[in-house]
């Protein structure tokens, strides 16, 4: 996990989580990446993702619901 750049990064809440108060934050990298965190524990750092992950993991999704 990364804590050097959370706070030069434009975080945005999932649409999905944000009624129940889980929330997990994103934003956008350098060539199509995406860096995810926790947003009740953001000290805690967050994650990358390449752009082909973040490609599998939401047609992952859209295919589950």
């Amino acid at each position: 996990m990364s804590r050097a750049l959370d706070g030069s990064l434009s975080w945005r809440k999932s649409s999905y989580s944000a009624a129940e108060n889980d929330c997990v934050e994103v934003t956008d990298l350098s060539e199509g990446a995406k860096a995810v965190r926790d947003s009740k524990n953001a000290a805690l750092g967050h994650f990358r993702v390449s752009a082909q992950g973040w490609r599998d993991f939401t047609r992952t999704i859209r295919d589950l619901t």
